[in-house]
């Protein structure tokens, strides 16, 4: 094989349908694009959703919920990450960011139950669930809470 010899696969190339060139082309005069109408003049784009002026589905079906703008979520930990640390160990805020299990917390830190914990730990974390906190003390270790 030769650079002279190189050609793209079979079928993967089309040639673009060039509009405007006359009757014969079998798009020319209107280009393929009807007579007159918002879709036929240039510079025509439709936002998504618009369905030309009939009400659009995304206000006509039902809402339901709510979602608090002013919520302040906390960044969680499952118990079973905890494991990483030694014996002992005092793991706090400070400690999980150092070992990369949590990213910079804005409105805390809470710590859940998924996993087990076989670690002594003192945790000290802004909120715990309550099976994590059962967790935490059936292996021996503390879960206390600070202010944030």
């Amino acid at each position: 094989m030769e650079l002279h010899n190189l050609a793209p696969a079979c079928g993967s190339k089309k040639t673009a349908n060039r509009v405007g060139r006359g009757h014969g082309s079998g798009n020319g005069k209107t280009s393929g694009r009807g007579h007159k109408g918002q879709k036929s003049r240039s510079g025509y784009s439709r936002k998504p959703g618009f369905e030309g002026g009939q009400l659009p589905m995304k206000m006509r079906i039902p809402k339901r919920g709510f979602t608090n703008i002013f919520a302040k979520p906390p960044v969680t930990v499952n118990v079973g990450l905890l494991n990483k640390f030694n014996d002992g160990d005092v793991v706090d805020v400070d400690m999980l960011l150092a070992n990369g299990l949590i990213p910079k917390p804005k409105f805390g830190v809470k710590i859940l139950s998924e996993g087990d914990i076989t670690k002594k730990l003192t945790v000290r974390a802004n909120a715990f669930s309550a099976a994590a906190a059962e967790k935490i003390v059936a292996a021996g270790g503390k879960a206390e809470v600070i202010g944030k």
